[in-house]
């Protein structure tokens, strides 16, 4: 599932996301019983608990014990509420990479967006193709290019490594989050899902290690065995992929350094 962010009014959620309007704490009379963070942090909420499919304005708004129609006050829709849980979620990630050495505070930011993808996995559903443009959204982004902009390679470059390491963490986490709500949707765990289907291979291709050798060397050196059996197959494939694609990406780089 694939949700676009950006998708509402642009003036109202523009001047939410940048908090533009007059904060509700100092608008006039008595205080309101809701506000925009309250709203927000009970969405992400959801969102963390249920997924993108729990989440609608009614939902948002039971749990703050008020009808969705007393939310439109401070939310005009579910599209200006997704750009605000967007942007308000990326507020957790640390912001100061200001070690001495750039490739340590690359990695840092990295890991640190890996955690977050895992803890907010319903962030991996809003599309990469229409960003949010929210404060936060930009400070994660400066924070990425005040680490890159320490290698000395051109802008342009810069440009092109930001989305490489977005995708870097992002698929794998993708993966990762899929296989930790797997068995909550199917019914079925992983061992269960792959003993099923692996044990019928021989069966439907009793020339399988004649037709793909070199699968089969790979698995006859156990190349795809894992060694925690506390975390699903895919989990720990998806954590290895991020781990050695950030690491070939980061040697990359430094080569790139050494030929400007």
């Amino acid at each position: 599932m694939v949700v676009y962010a950006a998708q509402g009014d642009p003036r109202k959620s523009m001047a939410l996301l940048w908090r533009t309007e007059q904060a509700d704490a100092e608008r006039p009379g008595p205080k309101p019983a809701l506000s925009v963070d309250l709203i927000v942090d009970a969405a992400i909420a959801i969102a963390d608990a249920e997924g993108m499919t729990g989440l609608s304005m009614r939902a948002v708004g039971d749990r703050l014990g008020r009808t969705a129609m007393a939310l439109y006050t401070y939310v005009p829709s579910k599209s200006e509420l997704l750009d605000l849980m967007y942007d308000k979620a990326l507020a957790e990630l640390p912001t100061s990479h200001d070690g001495a050495d750039w490739r340590a505070d690359a990695t840092r930011w990295a890991y640190d967006l890996w955690d977050f993808y895992l803890r907010h996995p319903w962030v991996l559903q809003v599309s990469q193709a229409r960003p949010v443009l929210g404060p936060h959204e930009y400070v994660v982004l400066e924070s990425l290019v005040k680490i890159l902009r320490r290698t000395g390679l051109p802008p342009v470059v810069l440009r092109r490594l930001i989305s490489a390491l977005y995708s870097c963490v992002r698929e794998p986490a993708r993966t990762a989050a899929e296989s930790r709500s797997a068995e909550k949707v199917t019914g079925q765990t992983d061992d269960e899902w792959w003993y099923a289907r692996s044990a019928l291979l021989q069966e439907v291709s009793p020339d399988f290690a004649e037709r793909f050798p070199t699968l089969t060397w790979m698995e006859s050196e156990q190349a795809f065995r894992m060694e925690d059996e506390t975390v699903s197959y895919l989990e720990q494939e998806a954590r290895e992929a991020f781990e050695i694609s950030l690491a070939v990406l980061l040697d990359g780089i430094e080569v790139a350094m050494k030929a400007e």
